[in-house]
This record gives structure tokens, C-alpha cells and sequence, in this order.
């Protein structure tokens, strides 16, 4: 192996493999990481290059942070099951002098406007889904649901899955809803989600029909769940059909969500306002057609963000870290992309040994938020440093707003 240093990025060169392409400066890339990319970078479809974005991590399959350029193939594992897990912010025309004093009300209304979290017992429903789906529930599901019925008919254990009940919720994990000040201390409202239990459930079924196709095939593969589908292939359209949906699916939920976060603030802030003064709803586990350095290819993003010139996105940091909204450079070497976020440097078990809900409390000081034993593993001290994270990206992005949180609603 070679690494070559550019003055923005560092590249592997690698035996019998794709290149390697790093924005890590000042950032720690873990040995079991690196690994797994160079066991992405050995499958013979790559294009290119693998795009690493300064927040990458151990991931299942494939590594968190990378971008995954392909030809004639997909492989289902490296966009993952949360697919079209994304961000969605949106800037009011409130500022923090329109906020109650206390902002524990405005968190209450917050959590019981949007289900959130996951408890389930026998006999009962999911704490985190709805009983009776709102009207706007109802109407964002009769869209997809045309979408829906297709997906079933090739794939029918997939009706039997939380779909209609989990548009519009939170989910669980390091999903979010925040209320933000800006550097002019205006008032954003951001969150966190994705394509919650339908999706999870298109992606473990499409994960498990590639390594069925290939069992022939997966002693040969670097890791099993590098396992894919050829374009051509039985089910290679069905499963582009079906992620397409998944991940229209949760620019909906969280659409629908910010409704509901908008509607509870209006009723706790006395002051009238508006919303979408300026508004971002973007994925970052996704895959979409795309044309790079004049060819058309599949880009898978596994944890990373679309960054084309002048497209706007947002890369949150952590509970009690800065997050930013950002506008892209287009560089054409990251495939047009930028992180997702800071990067977890543990793992949640670790995380969870490591600190305390003393650690918890102090380090979300200010932060009206859940600081108990359940909300460990989301520590800001288990993430990498986000101002190191947005130095190592500069190339990629210029940031156009930094936000703080004021309030944070977890599941």
C-alpha cells in the first residue's frame, strides 16, 4: 500500500484495488475502518474511487462516511437499513428572545406532538408509532402507498411491516429533534430520521436475497455483506424500485414530522412566526444515478451528504456540539459530497461504560434535553471533535450557518 499526500486529502494506492481518496486530516481513522474499505475498494465494480469523509467509522458491510461510486452493480448492505435516513432544518422568523424562558414546555410539546423512541409489549402498540394516525399522516401515506403496493407484489412479506403507523415519527438511536439558534441567534428547528421500520425491513430483505444469489459466491467475497446485485440480475431493479421508495418515504416522514414540530411550537412561543425561511431536507444512506467525470454511475452514500456546487446541506455535530448548515463546493474528486456528521469515535457500548450521567449532564450543560443513563451512549465525548471534522472537509463545503442547540429531543 502507498499513500500519496494532496494538500487537502491523503490517497491509498492499493494492490488489485480501487484507489482510496481521504479527507482525514486531523481526524483518527480506526485501523478496523480502514480495513473495511480496503475490502470495498477490491470489488471490480468500483469506479474510480472510494470517496472517505472525515467522519468515517466501522460500519456493517460498509465503512460509515464513504461514497461508494459503482458500475453495473449495487450492493444492497452499503446503503444500509436506515435508507434515506436523513437531515431536515428549517430557519423561522423567531429569534432566542421569542422563546419562553423555560424551555422545558417547549420540549414536552415537542415529544408529544411526534412519537418517538420504542417500548414494545405484548398486546400493546409501539410507543414510538402512531394509534391513530394524524390527517397529515394519512395524506403523505396515500402517496406512497401506489409505491408501496408495487414494492409488495414482488416482495410480500414486506406488507406486514410498520409503514403507515411510522410515517411522521422520530425512531430511536441517534435520531433527533432539535431547536437551534444561529450566529444571529435566529431560531431554527432541525431533525434527524429516516425511512424508519418499512425501510429496515426493505433493507434486511434485499440484503438477505443478494448473499442468497451469491452463496455460491461469498467465501470469495472481502465480507459477506458485500454482497450484490448485477445490474441485469432477478432482482437488481426490484431492489432499485424498492430503495427509491424507501428513501422517498423518509423525505416524507420527515416532512410530516416538521409539521408537527412547527404546530407544538406555535402553541408553547406566544409569538406569531413562519417557517422554511430557509429549509434543507436531505438524505445521507442513499443511492441515486449520478454522472461523474462524464459517465453515469450508481453513487452509493453510506453516511455522506449530496455537496454539489451551491447545493445546500446539514452536518450536525452531537448532543452539545455545533451542527452547520453548509453549502457545497462540487469537488469533483468526493463525488460532490461532504460528511454527515462528526463521527462516532465508540461504539454505544463502550460509550455507555465509559461515562456516567454526571459526564452526561455536563456535557449537555444548557441544553434543555433527556441526561439519564438511556441517553449515554449519545455523549458528545462518544463523537469525533466537529470543528475538526469541518477543518478536514473545507475542500468540500463552505458553511453557511452554525447552529446551537437549545433544546434536543431524543428517542
Amino acid at each position: 500500500m502507498k499513500i500519496e499526500h494532496q494538500p487537502d486529502h491523503d490517497i491509498l494506492h492499493l494492490d488489485r484495488a480501487a484507489p482510496i481518496k481521504l479527507w482525514t486530516h486531523g481526524v483518527p481513522v480506526e485501523d478496523d475502518a480502514r480495513a473495511q474499505l480496503i475490502n470495498t475498494a477490491r470489488m471490480p465494480f468500483i469506479y474510480r474511487h472510494l470517496a472517505v469523509m472525515p467522519d468515517v467509522h466501522l460500519g456493517k458491510g460498509s465503512t460509515i462516511g464513504s461514497v461508494i461510486p459503482t458500475r453495473g452493480a449495487i450492493i444492497p448492505a452499503a446503503v444500509g437499513v436506515d435508507i434515506g435516513c436523513g437531515m431536515m432544518a428549517a430557519r423561522t422568523t423567531l429569534t432566542a428572545a421569542d422563546l419562553p424562558d423555560n424551555l422545558h414546555g417547549l420540549r414536552t410539546a415537542i415529544e408529544q406532538a411526534v412519537p418517538h423512541g420504542r417500548d414494545l409489549t405484548r398486546g400493546q402498540r409501539d410507543r414510538g408509532s402512531w394509534g391513530r394516525p394524524p390527517a397529515p399522516v394519512d395524506a403523505a401515506w396515500k402517496a406512497l402507498l401506489p409505491g408501496f403496493r408495487r414494492i409488495v407484489e414482488k416482495a410480500p412479506r414486506l406488507v406486514k411491516t410498520n409503514n403507515h403507523n411510522h410515517l411522521g415519527t422520530l425512531g430511536t438511536g441517534n435520531h433527533f429533534i432539535e431547536v437551534c439558534l444561529d450566529e444571529a441567534e435566529r431560531v431554527w428547528f432541525m431533525l434527524h430520521s429516516g425511512s424508519r421500520g418499512v425501510g429496515n425491513a426493505i433493507g434486511r430483505h434485499y440484503i438477505e436475497l443478494a448473499q442468497a444469489d451469491m452463496r455460491s459466491h461469498l467465501a470469495k467475497l472481502p465480507d459477506r455483506d458485500l454482497a450484490y446485485f448485477e445490474e441485469g440480475a432477478r432482482h437488481f431493479d426490484d431492489y432499485v424500485e424498492a430503495v427509491g421508495w424507501a428513501q422517498d418515504y423518509a423525505l416524507r416522514n420527515r416532512e410530516v414530522m416538521m409539521q408537527h414540530v412547527v404546530a407544538a411550537a406555535r402553541v408553547v412561543i406566544a409569538r406569531p412566526f413562519e417557517t422554511d425561511v430557509e429549509a434543507v431536507n436531505c438524505h445521507h444512506n442513499y443511492v441515486q444515478k449520478e454522472t461523474h467525470f462524464g459517465h453515469e454511475v450508481l453513487v452509493t452514500r453510506k453516511g455522506a451528504v449530496s455537496a454539489q456546487k451551491g447545493q445546500l446541506g446539514i452536518i450536525p455535530g452531537s448532543m452539545g456540539a455545533k451542527s452547520y448548515i453548509v453549502r457545497g463546493k462540487g469537488n469533483p474528486e468526493s463525488f460532490c459530497s461532504c460528511s454527515h456528521g462528526a463521527g462516532r469515535t465508540m461504539s454505544r457500548n463502550a460509550a455507555k461504560k465509559r461515562f456516567t450521567v454526571e459526564d452526561q449532564i455536563r456535557a449537555t450543560e444548557g441544553v434543555e434535553c433527556r441526561k439519564d443513563a438511556d441517553v449515554i451512549d449519545e455523549i458528545p465525548m462518544a463523537y469525533k471533535d466537529i470543528d475538526a471534522v469541518m477543518a478536514a472537509q473545507s475542500a468540500l463545503v463552505e458553511v453557511v450557518h452554525t447552529l446551537r442547540q437549545v433544546v434536543c429531543v431524543k428517542g
